[in-house]
């Protein structure tokens, strides 16, 4: 039969061991944010990781949505959003628009533009997004 002190003492060893384990393990894992950013190049490099609920969440509805379906089915498979003066330009000045291209619901291009999105593609900046989620920061013109 074991001493209960010597019971004691391990199972306070053991538990802080976890204890200690768990909080290194959580401080090397990086907490996603929950915020999107507006900043022109840190909304690009973070929207990626949001899905359209997580988006809706922060910017509400769209201005303008878009579905593509698969024909004749009700299968969305991609969509074309447009917010208003969501984003910031490096100068701190507002885009008019932002259209968000998803497939399915991961963004795969953001477009920003210094109109309200029903001219023509001409004076926007465009991001695509590579499959990898990590955006080349040279915008497309």
């Amino acid at each position: 039969m074991t001493h209960p002190v010597k019971q004691l003492a391990f199972i306070s060893l053991l538990l802080s061991n976890m204890f200690f384990a768990s909080q290194s393990m959580a401080e090397e894992v990086p907490a996603k944010s929950a915020v999107i950013p507006i900043a022109e190049k840190d909304f690009v490099k973070a929207i990626h990781g949001f899905d359209k609920a997580k988006i809706i969440a922060q910017f509400g509805e769209p201005a303008k949505a878009e579905d593509v379906k698969i024909k004749d089915t009700t299968k969305v498979v991609a969509s074309i959003w447009h917010y208003h003066n969501i984003n910031t330009a490096e100068d701190g000045s507002f885009y008019q628009t932002t259209e968000l291209d998803f497939i399915d619901d991961k963004v795969v291009m953001v477009v920003f533009m210094n109109h309200d999105g029903s001219e023509s593609n001409e004076n926007v900046q465009r991001y695509e997004l590579p499959e990898n989620g990590t955006p080349e920061m040279q915008p497309q013109l």
